[in-house]
């Protein structure tokens, strides 16, 4: 305090300067003791001293006046390191980081050093900001300062490299530090954790040993919790059985922490082991360590185990319950999953939106569309509100059976609640709208994405892809390529599928060789199995059985599949035969096969070989899998089966398919009998043509919506040539726009035209 300002600090009253030197806590009692502090300071002209004004700001940042302790920060002529220090430090504490920093941006162009109290404080708002070269910079002034072995200085710089991410600076400055102790020493070990280092992380072990520093539970919780976070499972797991070999007893937080990552290696020798020792040490009280458990045997695919410390708890507790759902679901017991599921609202279970989206992902993924659709409306009505988890997990269950108004449903709650940021919830709207025929759609959402990831613009690719659409993919990718975006290898399975689609041999074979050439992508089997059919398709039989012969790779079911499929196409027996032959090998228990090499034979009228193969699936225990095909009628999905007799309004259906077929007979349209594919009179033929459930669902659809509307159907095999005729034919007719996915592609008729033009 200077001499000058000695008299003026003697007028101000004892009870003002006793309230400034009191500590912030007496401050809250009231803001107008402050600000009449402050009017009898300027009464007395003391504004002007440092210290008096530093206690000042200090006050009134107290009560988060930071504009007041701005402005007397400002009114100060003359400021020094201590009363910008007040306030970088009252900003710091009340996390408004970039300010702080602002403030020092400030102290530091008046000439003013900052000492070892201010750059603590300035190095944490780097760290909370991750503003590395912020945090650099300030270091070189520190060191140029001579400020940085100060040991305050040296762990607030240590904290910020480790927070920013950079192990290299905080490792060096981890070298340097004068006190070292457990907790740096245990910082420093989970960073490399993080990061994947197990070789670092042993030789800091090793160095702590050396120096005396014998690590805690706290420093190999670090470890196990850093490594599995950031997905190094395997090097979790190993670190934990050096801790146990070391003698370290590892806590319910150790235990919790390793063994998701026991789950991902699959490593359930490990898990057993660990489960015996939870027992042992009476870890199994823990309700985190019973849902890591149950994680980990679902995840290594040992039901038995996930059932057993479920009924052997019966810990109703939401966590434990989640972890049971979530581990049945991903065996492909989801009707266990659905009945658990059901007994916890039965209990009154407090749901949350983990346990909603868990049962709903876990339906979506195998099969359950519309309980998947029931579920998200139970939510809904229960007051659960889903979240940028829920609304990916349910969109494919509208996709894969076209239902499109609960999809637009889905789209208006993520627009409302302000979800479509997240590229999730955009790259699974793009694929759902796709599915559902409405690529144009997907293209819109596409468009007003802010951020777009790889996923993203692969999941428009494969729209465009789906549709046959091969120039729009083609033209998507050369976008992609223009952006910081490297292709990958869902990519190029989009662009060769494209060409397969619409015969574009030649830049299919452009495609397949730069995955390699310019992006050092292996083929996969998904590669050769587009090659294979786009070659197939364009009648070049006998190069696509050449390529299959050459990979590298073994060829598996997609591959043999696709030149199966190609033999139908081209009524090539001989080959269709072979690769029949190696799929019955890979695949005996599946009745397609057997079903596609018999419609060869039929097509060929060879009758004795399509007995033989009937017989052969007779006697293997082998049924066909029944057509069957989906339509969305006023928010109700309906399922139609081939020649199916017992639905409601068969009768119906039947009178008008008679009204069709009669029209195409006086346009000139003759079944096309090839695709019926039965020894049986002409008449038999061509009613079981008629029984063909894509033709069921759209004469259903004509039957029950209004003249005008589009009719989406959804079928499990692939479309045959007589119902893709027929339905060119309705669209003109009945004037309607009809979008049919098989297993293969999109049909948009439209005005007795398909996208597809003819070529499928």
């Amino acid at each position: 305090m200077t001499k000058q300002v000695l008299p003026l600090i003697e007028k101000i009253p004892q009870t003002i300067l006793g309230f400034l030197e009191s500590s912030p806590s007496c401050w809250s009692s009231s803001l107008s003791k402050t600000t009449q502090a402050h009017a009898r300071i300027l009464k007395s002209g003391a504004q002007n001293d440092g210290y008096i004004s530093a206690k000042l700001i200090a006050s009134y940042s107290n009560y988060s006046c930071f504009d007041d302790a701005n402005l007397i920060l400002q009114s100060i002529p003359d400021p020094n390191v201590y009363t910008f220090s007040s306030l970088i430090y009252a900003l710091t504490k009340a996390k408004l980081y970039s300010q702080s920093l602002g403030v020092f941006s400030r102290m530091f162009s008046r000439g003013l050093i900052p000492d070892t109290h201010v750059l603590p404080n300035l190095f944490k708002v780097c760290a909370e900001l991750s503003a590395f070269r912020a945090g650099k910079q300030i270091h070189c002034v520190a060191c140029a300062l001579g400020l940085d072995g100060d040991g305050f200085v040296q762990g607030s710089l240590f904290h910020m490299y480790m927070r920013c991410g950079k192990m290299g600076d905080a490792r060096k400055m981890f070298d340097r530090m004068c006190n070292r102790d457990v907790v740096t020493c245990s910082a420093l070990l989970c960073g490399y954790a993080r990061k994947g280092c197990l070789e670092e992380v042993v030789r800091v072990l090793s160095e702590m040993e050396s120096s005396g520093i014998e690590p805690n539970i706290v420093s190999w919780n670090g470890i196990l919790s850093g490594f599995n976070r950031s997905g190094y499972h395997k090097e979790a797991v190993v670190m934990f059985q050096k801790m146990h070999h070391l003698g370290f007893l590892p806590d319910e937080i150790a235990v919790s922490s390793v063994l998701p990552s026991v789950g991902d290696s699959e490593r359930l020798d490990i898990g057993r082991q660990i489960h015996g020792y939870a027992i042992k040490q009476g870890l199994l009280k823990d309700k985190c360590v019973i849902s890591a458990m149950i994680d980990m045997y679902g995840k290594s695919g040992h039901v038995y185990g996930i059932i057993e410390l479920f009924e052997q708890f019966e810990l109703m507790e939401t966590g434990v319950c989640n972890a049971c759902i979530t581990g049945l679901s991903r065996n492909g017991l989801v009707d266990k999953a659905l009945e658990m599921f059901a007994l916890f609202k039965e209990q009154k279970m407090e749901l949350n939106v983990v346990s909603w989206t868990s049962i709903i992902a876990g339906c979506a993924q195998n099969g359950k569309d519309i309980e998947t659709l029931e579920l998200f409306r139970e939510m809904q009505v229960a007051g659960v509100k889903p979240n940028r988890v829920t609304i990916p997990s349910m969109l494919p269950a509208c996709g894969n059976i076209a239902a499109l108004v609960h999809g637009r449903s889905a789209h208006g709650f993520a627009v409302r609640v302000h979800l479509l940021d997240d590229v999730h919830v955009g790259s699974a709207l793009i694929d759902m709208y796709a599915k559902c025929g409405r690529i144009n759609m997907s293209q819109v959402v596409f468009d007003m994405m802010p951020t777009r990831n790889l996923v993203c613009w692969n999941s428009l690719m494969s729209g465009y892809s789906m549709h046959g659409k091969a120039k729009e993919v083609m033209s998507i990718f050369e976008s992609l390529v223009r952006t910081r975006l490297k292709p990958d290898f869902i990519s190029f399975t989009s662009l060769l599928s494209a060409c397969s689609q619409v015969g574009l041999t030649d830049e299919g074979w452009k495609y397949f060789g730069m995955m390699t050439e310019e992006y050092g992508i292996k083929p996969r089997l998904e590669h050769y199995s587009c090659m294979v059919s786009l070659l197939g398709r364009a009648g070049k039989l006998q190069e696509a059985y050449d390529l299959v012969k050459e990979m590298p790779l073994e060829p598996d079911s997609c591959v043999w599949g696709a030149l199966l499929n190609s033999c139908r196409l081209q009524n090539n027996v001989d080959l269709a035969e072979i690769a029949a032959e190696k799929l019955f090998g890979l695949e005996p228990e599946n009745p397609g096969s057997y079903v596609l090499l018999s419609n060869i034979y039929a097509a060929k009228g060879m009758w004795a070989e399509v007995d033989s193969i009937r017989n052969k699936m007779e006697s293997l225990g082998l049924e066909k899998n029944p057509g069957c095909s989906w339509i969305q009628v006023k928010n109700k999905v309906y399922t139609l089966l081939a020649g199916d007799k017992s639905h409601p309004q068969i009768d119906q259906i039947t009178e008008k398919m008679d009204e069709i077929s009669k029209e195409m007979r006086r346009a000139g349209h003759l079944p096309n009998l090839d695709f019926a594919l039965q020894d049986v009179e002409e008449q038999e033929q061509e009613q079981a043509l008629w029984g063909h459930s894509e033709k069921l669902a759209v004469v259903f659809g004509l039957l029950n919506t209004p003249d005008g509307t589009p009719l989406q159907v959804i079928k499990n095999l692939r479309i045959c040539g007589d119902c893709h005729s027929v339905i060119k034919f309705i669209s003109g007719y009945a004037g309607r726009e009809i979008f049919v996915r098989d297993t293969n592609r999109f049909h948009h008729f439209k005005d007795g035209v398909c996208s597809c033009g003819d070529f499928w």
